[in-house]
């Protein structure tokens, strides 16, 4: 049986073609309702809600003497609105090279389970080592865990000691192929952060910049928080560059759901946002947009708008962003 996976362009679905994304990982259970089409194809379609991927349309190839037993497995498998009724994505599925200095499984969240309930005091380590927020994990959501908890302790996969900001009191170095940053002062490593860069079509820009300017209630002026007419909030936003187009690049909070997901900008942990719009988490405890903001200018003014930033921290961007691990691990 032949299977290929694809969504109904319809409110609430934001892609047309889930299977050609590698950041999912086909669940291995079918929801209903199920009808048949001349082509002796099954189908069945998907809902994409608040970063959750509900089963509503599917289609399965089969040959018409098997329809019956093809028919009968899709409405067996798994009840309408289950928390086994979802497509998982998977941050297993996403390859980064300090993966390879720590040995890890891919072990899926049960139903009722949290990270905190999952991963006790450490749940902040296994959400770093995923880059993740809590807003996306879930029942059901696969998650790279490493064999021994302590090997990624406070991990980062950013150097402690970076040669070329020897002489800089604050940069920032970006390696979007590790989806993470770093904060130095004269080449020490002061703090790093999981980061979300951008997707395939809005790629972050690589290079040398600087920090120009800074909004500690900034909010997009292109792009709306889903299923509502309120534009994407970005605080704590700290320019770095402007393209010839004009379009601006800004380090600020927003979403980690895992993988590479902005419209070019560089993205933080910043739950007092998520709180405030989407009231996940309930007790917002990850703040790293905040943590940057006030690293990179200290003392300066705390008032709305847009502030211009003199001799502001280098920023060095490198690397490209991660793929697909190999199938063999």
């Amino acid at each position: 049986m032949i299977i290929s996976y694809y969504t109904k362009k319809e409110p609430g679905c934001q892609s047309e073609r889930i299977h050609s994304n590698p950041y999912f990982l086909p669940h291995e259970s079918i929801v209903s309702p199920v009808c048949i089409v001349p082509d002796n194809r099954v189908k069945i379609y998907y809902n994409i809600t608040m970063g959750k991927v509900k089963i509503i349309n599917k289609t399965f190839s089969c040959l018409p003497f098997l329809m019956f037993a093809c028919l009968s497995l899709l409405l067996a498998v798994t009840p309408p609105g289950s928390e086994a009724a979802k497509i998982a994505y998977s941050p297993c599925k996403i390859s980064h090279k300090s993966d390879m200095s720590i040995e890890w499984n891919c072990r899926r969240l049960l139903k009722g389970e949290t990270l905190e309930s999952a991963f006790g005091v450490q749940w902040r380590d296994v959400a770093r080592f995923n880059r993740i927020d809590r807003r996306h994990v879930y029942p059901g959501i696969y998650l790279k865990v490493p064999k021994r908890l302590d090997d990624i302790r406070d991990f980062t996969p950013m150097p402690r000691y970076y040669k070329p900001a020897e002489s800089e009191a604050k940069f920032v170095l970006v390696d979007i192929s590790e989806q993470f940053l770093g904060a130095y002062e004269y080449g020490q490593l002061v703090f790093s952060s999981p980061i979300a860069t951008g997707n395939k079509k809005n790629k972050t820009p690589t290079g040398e910049f600087r920090i120009t300017a800074y909004s500690r209630k900034h909010s997009s002026s292109l792009y709306q928080i889903e299923n509502t007419t309120k534009f994407y909030p970005m605080n704590y936003g700290l320019r770095f560059h402007i393209d010839r187009d004009g379009v601006s690049y800004w380090f600020h909070g927003r979403d980690l759901p895992g993988y590479p997901a902005s419209h070019g900008c560089i993205g933080l942990y910043d739950e007092d946002m998520q709180n405030e719009y989407y009231k996940n988490p309930i007790l917002p405890q990850l703040e790293d947009a905040r943590k940057l903001f006030d690293w990179a200018i200290p003392q300066l003014s705390d008032s709305e708008g847009l502030h211009p930033l003199e001799n502001g921290p280098k920023v060095l961007i490198i690397g490209n962003a991660p793929g697909s691990r190999p199938r063999s691990r």
